[in-house]
């Protein structure tokens, strides 16, 4: 049986691993694929990565839309080849922690700063698995922090990914909050503060309760982070299982991925107009009951009065 032809690499993942042919022909020897995509970060991080297009960057370098296409032939490519820049490769000193929650916690940070120096990368989409050298480089430092634990290979690579994740949700809020800070000329405490103001003025007890009691207890200007406090927690549950494996017990499987109904993906029309009315069903019945805490309120109020009068 003859071997099967693999696949050719994507032009962009060729140009991450220095394998793409280079043009014949340029229009200067200043350009180069380094030099666009070193200039195309430079626009992101300083005016957003709506900024960014083929035309934008030849106008930074002083070259035509037309010349940059010799180099790299699609913005989507240059977009994969801005965030392998801007990710770069994880930190040495990682290495020199003790253990293999020190180690990832350090690569945690690490990632988080990452997306605060360079906040447009939360806006690139997520198309699969990253093959590009630096990605490569991150993931294999999480499954070398794991590497004297004995947990199997399949684990070890969903303990990185499930750290690579919650660091990139951790990155998304603060980057957002860093953001709020800067437009509206705040610090940091007086966004949590004009927060926390605005969740008490439109969460009641009666409609959400236990938000409510979070609201009074003061978790949105307490110094308390609660993604720390997350990501601590998943270590332990990892922790755990380790421990559990290494005293005998048997890995954990999980194979069934959460996926939509085959008939939502094909784009079925009943089903659609059926899922339609189950969320207009869904919001009468929140009215409804909206409308029913208010009567008991209301009626509270008229029974209250009543007392007061007599």
């Amino acid at each position: 049986m003859a071997d099967e032809e693999l696949p050719e690499l994507p032009r962009g993942i060729a140009l991450a691993w220095g394998v793409a042919a280079n043009p014949q022909r340029g229009p200067k020897r200043e350009m180069s694929v380094e030099r666009i995509v070193d200039t195309a970060v430079e626009l992101a991080d300083a005016e957003g990565i709506g900024a960014v297009s083929m035309a934008a960057v030849a106008a930074r370098l002083g070259f035509t839309p037309m010349s940059l296409y010799r180099y790299v032939s699609a913005k989507d490519d240059l977009l994969l080849l801005m965030q392998e820049q801007a990710t770069g490769v994880p930190p040495e000193e990682h290495r020199e922690h003790e253990g293999w929650r020190a180690r990832l916690r350090a690569l945690f940070e690490a990632q988080v700063l990452i997306y605060l120096r360079h906040p447009w990368i939360l806006s690139l989409p997520i198309t699969g698995s990253p093959i590009t050298p630096n990605s490569s480089a991150w993931i294999d430092a999480g499954l070398e922090a794991l590497a004297a634990t004995p947990l199997s290979e399949t684990e070890r690579l969903a303990v990185a990914l499930a750290m690579t994740g919650h660091a990139r949700w951790y990155g998304m809020v603060l980057a957002g909050y860093d953001e709020q800070a800067r437009t509206n000329d705040l610090t940091a405490d007086e966004v949590s503060a004009r927060e926390a103001a605005l969740f008490d003025r439109v969460i009641t007890a009666a409609e959400f309760p236990h938000l409510r009691a979070a609201v009074d207890a003061g978790v949105f200007t307490a110094p308390d982070d609660p993604f720390r406090f997350a990501m601590e927690r998943l270590l332990d549950g990892v922790g755990m299982y380790i421990e559990a494996v290494a005293q005998g017990a048997a890995h954990a499987t999980a194979q069934d991925w959460v996926s939509l109904d085959p008939a939502e993906l094909t784009g079925d029309k009943k089903y659609r107009e059926a899922q339609k009315g189950v969320r207009e069903a869904e919001k009468a019945l929140r009215d409804a009951r909206k409308i029913e805490r208010q009567a008991r309120r209301d009626a509270l109020e008229r029974a209250a009065r009543g007392r007061r009068d007599s």
